[in-house]
């Protein structure tokens, strides 16, 4: 069990960070919500197991964990509403298609934002773009939240970063005029 003190002075100032990824790995703050309170209740209890490693990598894993569970459990409980005929149209709702670029171009321009373009991007990609760019995650504390090599997460974030770039200037055509 953990000791409250340390683990409130370790782990629970990267709420905000946890909150974060789970918001954007969800994409709806209820669910973020519990994913969150899933996350820290999971981390309290295993506290004691942790044996010194960065507390907020550690949790950043624990929250990628629960997002993933949660959006396993929706998923299935969203086939079963809908039944066989309609999963191929859920699946279509829980996550952009990577061969819809006119329609993600079309929702970052209506909403002008880039965060409608991250909402745009695979799961995959927009995972290592928030660690890196929102929460200033290294290569190794992405590869210990992700459970990947460094290499991986070097090409994911790579490939994020092209794809946020295609599709900005997707969105936006007089941006990409002269770069190629």
């Amino acid at each position: 069990m953990a000791d409250r003190r340390r683990f409130e002075a370790e782990v629970l100032v990267h709420l905000d960070a946890a909150y974060n990824l789970a918001r954007w790995l969800v994409r709806a703050p209820a669910d973020a919500d519990d994913v969150v309170q899933d996350a820290v209740l999971r981390a309290y209890r295993a506290d004691g197991d942790r044996r010194g490693a960065d507390a907020r990598p550690w949790l950043l894993a624990i929250v990628r964990h629960c997002a993933l569970r949660h959006l396993e459990r929706r998923g299935r409980a969203l086939r079963r509403e809908a039944g066989a005929e309609g999963e191929e149209a859920l699946l279509g709702l829980a996550a952009p298609e990577a061969d819809e670029p006119l329609a993600a171009a079309l929702r970052a321009e209506s909403q002008g934002s880039l965060a409608a373009a991250l909402e745009a991007l695979p799961a995959g990609f927009r995972e290592v773009l928030v660690l890196r760019e929102l929460e200033d995650l290294s290569y190794r504390e992405i590869a210990a939240v992700i459970d990947a090599p460094v290499g991986t997460v070097m090409s994911r974030l790579a490939r994020a970063r092209a794809a946020l770039r295609a599709f900005w200037q997707a969105g936006r055509p007089e941006a990409g005029h002269g770069l190629r």
